[in-house]
């Protein structure tokens, strides 16, 4: 191949990837873009379908690029030697534009698609992270208080608002004002001193928008949120949430991704991260809905801290799956879940299954409830970091998806996840109160999980975890499925006569859907007093009524509220479509 070719193939192949991202991150914008005018409209069933749209994109537009770019390129496609140029000739055109990072990380799964990477490929991928754009490249709305912060309020209401006009927009500038001031436990403080900043846009998820920003004050700032709410007679402001645990809740890995168009989701990334300097920035990548993005920095940071300590992968804390062998870092904060060859008595699901359960999770409300998984293909991790015994168990038990490459262990499949600590630990190990409010919360989960038509299957607590905000959530898909999808039935009434000698025909049939929820007891492995506390809140949850109720509901498209914060007098209501 001459030059003058091969340069022409270079700049073909780095433009046929620009404009793959490109056409994938326009669509991505129109989708989110629907979610003001589903806000305005109350069309919660039209943003809970975008969510599954949104997810699916990325695999959609990058299967798309690499097709296109095989048909352009033809036998060169696969040239190992001229993909160094490509990716130079790529970076060069992208470097120091907004989003930088997201055309990289869309470049690296062209180049292993194509090639079918193990591990990286650092001849062919970018591998450094990009550098930080800074939060001056997101544009914000500046509000100086000029010793009126119920009028400065007002402004920031009238500036963020939608085609639905506010039910009280001088009401809900009080209730801002009010919660500012309680908050620094001074009514009369000095509000000369403070200016609130708030990213230009919307953060729509669910029945809410979110305003996000900061009070700036001389000598710090603090992050502000306001919840908004489409109620019938107008928008209102639902909640003024200060504190960062607070807020850290509603940006939380179980909950569902937000909807926004900041000009810069690198710089909106970094300015929250300054307001939740607690919060991983992969976390914060995803919960925006840049899944692929969360996906790569999730890695990094887990390849930097290998890099920086020296303890090993053991088993996870916790009672061993049936379907999934877990392990965890102990100094990192995930837990990796490998799917074993066969799965164990009584399991009786495949692997297809089982993928399939953790996909609808993924394009599902997660409540708040559900913990967000990313599926990794050829992760590498280093032999050595493995205990003994858990890399006994994995090389036993896990042939089909766990090998050897050089040092390495190459997972072909795994599923990552944040690490909560398991319920039925969790009950053992606290004083008797907490371990009853955490029980509690247990039914609560189970009846908000169902309340967006989801049916957590197999509710053994082990199955269930506590967050280190103290909320308990859900983590184990295997058996997931949507309550609209089984029938809830009575327990048939024992006959007194030998059921060998009955007729076959006229015993009752139980389908592979079928759910008797009486048998839920036989997951309560409590304590008496726990266990009375239990009946006494969610006796319901025994009882195929309320299931067949939820299942109504569901069906005639009924959407509850569930939010992530407290709201004070304000019950659970129903959302009619």
């Amino acid at each position: 191949m001459n030059e003058g070719n091969r340069d022409a193939l270079v700049a073909e192949a780095a433009r046929r990837i620009h404009d793959g991202f490109e056409r994938y991150n326009l669509q991505f914008r129109r989708i989110t873009d629907r979610a003001r005018r589903r806000f305005e409209e109350r069309d919660w069933k039209g943003q809970f379908e975008d969510i599954a749209a949104r997810v699916e994109l990325y695999e959609r537009w990058a299967n798309r690029t690499e097709r296109t770019l095989r048909a352009s390129l033809g036998d060169h496609v696969t040239d190992h030697d001229l993909w160094p140029d490509i990716r130079a000739c790529f970076g060069l055109r992208v470097e120091a534009m907004p989003d930088a990072g997201f055309m990289k990380t869309f470049f690296n799964s062209i180049t292993r698609r194509i090639f079918g990477t193990l591990g990286v490929d650092p001849q062919v991928e970018f591998v450094r992270p990009p550098p930080e754009e800074g939060i001056t490249s997101l544009t914000m709305r500046r509000y100086p208080c000029w010793n009126e912060l119920e009028a400065t309020c007002a402004a920031v209401l009238r500036d963020f608002q939608v085609r639905v006009p506010f039910a009280d927009r001088a009401g809900g500038a009080g209730v801002m004002a009010r919660a500012i001031r309680d908050h620094f436990d001074d009514p009369g403080i000095d509000t000369r001193c403070l200016r609130l900043e708030f990213i230009d846009t919307h953060f729509f998820q669910g029945t809410r928008a979110y305003l996000v920003g900061r009070i700036r004050m001389a000598d710090r700032s603090q992050p502000i949120v306001v919840a908004l709410r489409n109620a019938d007679d107008g928008i209102r402001v639902d909640a003024t949430l200060l504190h960062e645990e607070q807020i850290g809740v509603v940006f939380s890995y179980t909950r569902s991704y937000y909807f926004a168009d900041p000009t810069s989701v690198v710089a909106a990334v970094q300015f929250l991260h300054s307001l939740l300097p607690t919060k991983p920035i992969d976390e914060l990548y995803t919960v925006l809905g840049r899944l692929r993005q969360g996906k790569t920095e999730r890695y990094r940071a887990l390849v930097e801290h290998l890099d920086h300590t020296q303890d090993s992968f053991i088993h996870a804390a916790g009672d061993a799956g049936l379907v999934m062998i877990v392990f965890t870092l102990p100094s990192f904060n995930l837990v990796f879940k490998v799917m074993r060859d066969v799965f164990r008595p009584p399991k009786k699901t495949t692997h297809a299954h089982v993928d399939g359960r953790y996909q609808l999770v993924a394009r599902h409300d997660h409540a708040g409830r559900l913990i967000d998984t990313q599926h990794f293909r050829n992760l590498e991790l280093p032999r050595e970091r493995f205990s003994p015994e858990l890399y006994d168990e994995l090389m036993r038990e896990c042939g089909r998806t766990v090998g050897h490459d050089g040092d390495q262990l190459m997972f072909h499949r795994v599923y990552v996840e944040r690490r909560v600590r398991p319920l039925n630990l969790h009950i053992r190990e606290v004083d008797g109160e907490e371990a009853e409010r955490a029980i509690l919360d247990y039914g609560r989960c189970i009846k908000d999980l169902a309340e967006t038509n989801i049916f957590a299957g197999d509710l053994l607590l082990k199955n269930f975890g506590v967050t280190s905000s103290g909320r308990v959530v859900f983590y184990d898909y295997d058996e997931v499925s949507l309550v609209t999808d089984c029938s809830f039935r009575e327990l048939p009434e024992p006959d007194e006569d030998d059921f060998s000698l009955q007729d076959p025909g006229t015993m009752q049939y139980v389908g592979p859907n079928d759910i008797f929820p009486e048998e839920f007891i036989r997951f309560l492995s409590l304590p008496r007093t726990l266990r009375e506390a239990f009946m006494e809140a969610h006796g319901d949850l025994f009882t195929a009524d309320y299931w067949r109720d939820v299942k109504r509901r569901r069906q005639d498209g009924e959407i509850a509220e569930i939010v992530p914060y407290v709201r004070q007098s304000v019950s659970r209501t129903p959302i009619p479509l």
